[in-house]
């Protein structure tokens, strides 16, 4: 049997823009992100240069207006380079997600004044967004949340910790949930914080399973003085906001995850019909190939998914129920797809000498972030049986 190299995915793209687009995002991949991706994960490095040079590239604003300068792409499109890019390396796929999701509250519930005075440097000015929903005390919970923004005059002053914060104490801006009113998902308000905001600081990065060259960490807010002119939609406004945002946001990890078992499945395949046993290929073995079989059906069976539910999103139409459903499927078929792709090769694959055994550490917090996999199956459950009854 010859070997094969993996090749390119071959995507459904609607204009020759996106061709374009896709094609010089897998050149910046090829040459700027995968060659360096395991040394800099191993040495827990964050390369922000990358996400400069995707700045001046046009890439950290593809789905918003071209007005702020966004890329006027549609969901369909974005997902797919966040896909490229999750291939090469997930802390940078994963980056452009979040740092999309940062955005999201001012370009979907700011007033014009604000997008004209914020969104061009966000999405185009070469700074890094986080997204600060969760506290050491609630996750799942969001509505729970304790940071509160106090009114003085025409500021605002805001008080708490948030935790497991992507881009924390590092991020250029922070879209921030705090209470403002009553318990609940009635008194939270959003807010537009700096990131060199006097009070504002960083903890030290956790440690963790993989993903270590994506800072993730708690963030102090300790007096942090804003403007009225910073909070985002109306007083009680911000749990609404945070949950539509999120609805996006699964979108984006669950196009992440294809990435990454798209690169797992590559990995694989190259392997097996490269390494030969009994005198031939691996691959020639059929235990072998329907485990390879079935991991290219998953790897597609998500992509559909998830470019399904952004179509429905790009028509204007309710996709909550869809984006829920992938985030879930294509998180579990990451860790499914890269640890059946670290038992093709073997001894090998659970070396650092080879990839998959990084995608599989990679894959897992996949299933967590941005609402766990079974808050996903209680969205979908709610959205065909209604809420539980009390």
């Amino acid at each position: 049997m010859p070997e094969r190299a993996p090749q390119p995915v071959d995507r459904q793209l609607p204009t020759d823009e996106a061709r374009d687009l896709i094609s010089l995002v897998r050149d910046i991949a090829q040459r700027e992100i995968a060659p360096k991706a395991a040394e800099e994960e191993d040495a827990g490095r964050f390369p922000r240069e990358v996400f400069t040079l995707l700045s001046e590239s046009g890439l950290l604003g593809l789905p918003y207006d071209a007005e702020y300068g966004g890329g006027d792409q549609p969901y369909e499109v974005y997902l797919q380079v966040l896909e490229e890019l999750a291939a090469a390396r997930l802390t940078v796929g994963l980056g452009v997600s979040v740092h999309t999701l940062a955005s999201y509250a001012l370009a979907a519930y700011g007033t014009k004044e604000q997008q004209v005075e914020h969104l061009p440097a966000m999405l185009g000015g070469g700074l890094l967004g986080a997204y600060c929903l969760s506290e050491p005390a609630s996750g799942s919970d969001a509505a729970s949340l304790r940071t509160r923004a106090v009114r003085d005059g025409d500021d605002w002053v805001i008080t708490g910790t948030k935790a497991w914060i992507t881009h924390g104490g590092i991020a250029d801006f922070y879209t921030v949930m705090a209470r403002t009113g009553e318990e609940g998902a009635r008194g939270i308000t959003a807010f537009l914080v700096p990131g060199d905001a006097a009070g504002l600081s960083g903890a030290l990065p956790e440690k963790k399973m993989g993903m270590k060259g994506s800072p993730t960490a708690q963030v102090h807010l300790d007096g942090v003085r804003v403007g009225d002119d910073r909070r985002i939609g109306d007083e009680g406004q911000g749990f609404a906001i945070a949950l539509s945002a999120l609805d996006s946001g699964r979108l984006g990890i669950a196009a992440c995850a294809i990435g990454v078992a798209q690169a797992a499945l590559d990995a694989a395949v190259s392997y097996a019909t490269e390494r030969r046993q009994f005198g031939k290929p691996i691959a020639d073995f059929q235990g072998l190939r329907f485990m390879l079989a079935d991991m290219a059906t998953q790897v597609e069976a998500g992509r559909a998914l998830y470019l399904s539910a952004a179509r429905l999103r790009d028509a204007g139409r309710p996709f909550a129920k869809q984006a829920a459903m992938a985030k879930l499927l294509c998180t579990d078929a990451a860790m499914k797809v890269t640890t059946d792709a670290v038992q093709v090769l073997g001894g090998y694959g659970y070396t650092a000498d080879f990839p998959v055994e990084r995608y599989m550490r990679e894959a897992k917090v996949l299933q967590i972030v941005e609402g766990t996999n079974q808050i996903q199956r209680m969205v979908i459950a709610r959205h065909l049986a209604g809420p539980e009854t009390r």
